[in-house]
């Protein structure tokens, strides 16, 4: 009789109270259910499940979240041309060139010619990075909208259809995959110039690339009249590097004030600027210095500070009725 009473009660509670939305999804799956004879059900559910795996798996938001990170990242980096040498046949015993020597080897125009192609397939590879990864986002978004719909139809009739989809999407994946990293360039040119009886080394040309170089936010402080600037590069490379540090006052209000600008070349990843106005704003950009193998650089960190306000100028307040001392003339320096 109480387990009655106890049934009763908790039947009258789950009226009473809104269902959570698995509830109601279970509930509206039941539905379904009776609406289908079983064999139609168990495949139906088969395949619901099957879409919902590949979604929390091979498409799921956090692995889109992280490509688009990557592609962000891709974008703001540095592209340069790398000289490899292949390996000589078995049996050679001339030594191999070393890419610092084969400079002397190319023919300048044609080295010019090719990294314009490097700056063209880049270019193109980043676009088409970000036209993979769109098409990634829309299929997530219209696989997850099928998986929402309450209509049964497309797991049992048209299944043949979202098969396909999935396989399109996941060669999309693929070839996103493959694209991340810089591969050969297309050699459309011979290099190397005929050099009469010396071997000509097989050569091959590689895009490589470089992290982006980035402020400090942290550790750049401005002061008065100078500021204290700190950078830095995610993956370090294994030879120091040279950068290019600008910097320019916004807002000049008079022709001197324009002068308060300049490039400096710096081969650290920190640098002081002094001489400058106070409580004014400055921006700060930098980057990698020139190279002749470079090919592309869309992007540069840029930084705007502010520099603290100088002293106070006026009469000093007298003391105790007494006017004060006359103001000084601040002093050159």
């Amino acid at each position: 009789m109480s387990s009655q009473v106890t049934g009763l009660g908790l039947d009258r509670m789950k009226l009473d109270s809104p269902q959570s939305p698995l509830d109601q999804e279970e509930a509206e799956e039941a539905e379904d259910g009776q609406l289908l004879d079983p064999q139609a059900w168990r495949t139906y559910v088969e395949r619901r499940n099957a879409l919902r795996e590949f979604l929390s798996s091979d498409l799921s938001p956090h692995l889109l979240r992280r490509h688009h990170a990557r592609v962000e990242l891709l974008r703001k980096c540095s592209y340069y041309v790398e000289i490899l040498p292949k390996q000589l046949a078995l049996g050679d015993q001339n030594p191999l060139v070393l890419p610092s020597a084969m400079f002397q080897l190319i023919d300048p125009w044609k080295f010019q010619r090719m990294k314009k192609v490097g700056t063209a397939q880049t270019k193109i590879q980043l676009l088409l990075l970000g036209h993979l990864l769109e098409q990634l986002d829309c299929g997530r978004a219209e696989l997850d909208a099928l998986l929402e719909s309450p209509d049964p139809q497309p797991f049992l009739t048209g299944w043949g259809l979202v098969e396909r989809r999935l396989a399109e999407l996941s060669a999309v994946m693929d070839s996103f995959l493959a694209m991340m990293v810089p591969g050969c360039l297309h050699l459309k040119h011979r290099l190397v110039s005929d050099i009469g009886a010396t071997k000509i080394p097989h050569i091959r040309l590689m895009l490589s690339t470089k992290m982006p170089v980035m402020f400090d936010r942290k550790e750049s402080v401005a002061y008065q009249d100078w500021v204290s600037l700190r950078w830095f590069v995610t993956i370090q490379p294994a030879a120091p590097e040279q950068f290019e540090l600008r910097f320019k006052l916004l807002d000049p209000r008079t022709q001197q004030e324009c002068t308060q600008c300049g490039l400096i070349p710096v081969a650290a990843c920190t640098f002081d600027i002094r001489n400058l106005l106070p409580n004014r704003a400055y921006k700060f950009t930098v980057k990698r210095a020139e190279s002749y193998t470079l090919v592309y650089e869309p992007w540069r960190d840029s930084l705007t500070l502010q520099t603290r306000p100088g002293p106070t100028k006026g009469p000093t307040p007298s003391r105790l009725g007494r006017p004060g001392p006359p103001p000084t003339t601040p002093s050159e320096r």
